[in-house]
Parts: structure tokens; sequence; C-alpha cells
């Protein structure tokens, strides 16, 4: 079976991506510990790795300058719709996906890997700009004249395989594949559950509300 690297964050969107990826590939994981507030979604994702049964590895790396909400101690996490009428929002980490995506695509050309899956999607967002699709193209271009793989031929394709759907719509392909949904965090904070009122909280209550499905992570804290 071919092998593929999938960038696992621990929220639902690379859970799905995961299992996603999971139906064609043996897949590798790569869990970045990027000095997040919400440390919690680095234990999420060792967990969804494990139940997978898939390997993972856990990248320490350090953004010193901060320069996001996320990162940052002094700047506190907007509630609500922080990115209302397309603003990019002060949880935007600066180049975080050009960061990962560049690892992953160092660990697929070091394991001969085909692939390196991604859980962004450009509907129902935070209008993060590494989020949109013509960004991944122009990665993907990089990648094919870049790399040695790529100059031979052989190149290590970036995928994307819900970019174009709806948070509603993840919902309902991970709980189609069995995504253990109890056990990802889409918090922007950290604590021993959900804050429920950033805009990723946000985001996720109104997709399983649309779904009609019962978020598990919510009611295993009430």
């Amino acid at each position: 079976m071919k092998k593929a690297i999938v960038l696992l964050s621990g929220g639902m969107d690379s859970a799905v991506t995961l299992y996603m990826a999971k139906e064609t590939y043996e897949c590798h994981c790569l869990i970045f510990d990027y000095g997040q507030k919400a440390a919690s979604e680095i234990k999420c994702a060792k967990k969804i790795a494990e139940v997978s049964k898939a390997p993972f590895y856990v990248l320490e790396i350090s953004l010193p300058w901060k320069g996001s909400a996320l990162l940052d101690e002094a700047e506190a996490v907007p509630e609500g719709s922080a990115s209302a009428g397309g603003a990019i929002p002060a949880t935007y980490v600066p180049s975080r996906n050009i960061i990962m995506l560049s690892f992953g695509t160092s660990f697929a050309e070091a394991i001969d890997a085909d692939a390196v899956f991604i859980g962004a999607h450009q509907l129902d967002y935070s209008n993060y700009p590494d989020c949109r699709g013509e960004f991944f193209e122009s990665f993907q271009e990089s990648v094919r004249r870049g790399t040695k793989k790529g100059t031979r031929g052989r190149g290590i394709k970036i995928e994307t395989p819900i970019i174009n759907k709806t948070k509603k719509e993840i919902i309902e392909i991970g709980s189609n594949l069995g995504v253990p949904f109890g056990n990802t965090w889409s918090c922007y904070i950290d604590g021993d559950k959900p804050c429920g009122i950033c805009e990723s909280c946000l985001l996720r209550s109104k997709a399983f509300g649309e779904a009609g499905i019962e978020d598990p992570l919510t009611a295993k804290n009430l």
C-alpha cells in the first residue's frame, strides 16, 4: 500500500482527513507542538492516531515571535465570530500551513511517501489565507519544482480532501467513517472542557447541530 503523511492537529477536520486517507494509504501522522495555548489538541491528536492504529510523530517547533492570539499569552483569544466581514482573525498563526506542509513534505520524501494530507477547508472556516485552494495549488507547484521526487517525475501530492466541504458535510463524512469525535479538540483555549464561545467552538457546535448529530465531546463534558 502507498504511504501518506497526515498532518494531525487533534481537531475534527484533521481527524476526518486521516480517516479518509486511511481508505487508500498507509498513514503516518505528524503532530505539531508549536507552543499553542490549546495543548489539549496535542493529547487528542495522539489519541486519534492510536485509535486509528497509525504511527505518529510529535514535532516540537518554536515560534518565539508569536504573532497570534493562539500563541501569545498577552493576547486574548477573541469570542464569537472573529472573522466576520472577511477579516483575518487574531487567531491566524503566521504562515502555519506553509511551515507544517514543508515539514510534512520533507517527511514524505524521507520515507518515500506519495502524498501529504491536510484537513484544510475554505467553506465555513475562519478566513485564514493559508486555507484557500489557490494557496495549495501554489504550494503543490513548489513541491514539484523543489523536491527530488518532484524533479524525477514522482511528485508528492498535496491532498486536501475536505477543501470544499462545509463543516456539516465534514461531520457527516466523519460519522460514516467512524471518526472518534469524542477524542477531538476544536477549542482555541485549553481546559477540562471547550469554552463554547470562541469561533472554533461556535463553528463546531453549528456543524453538529446542522448534521443532527450529538457532539460526543460536549456530551461527555455535561
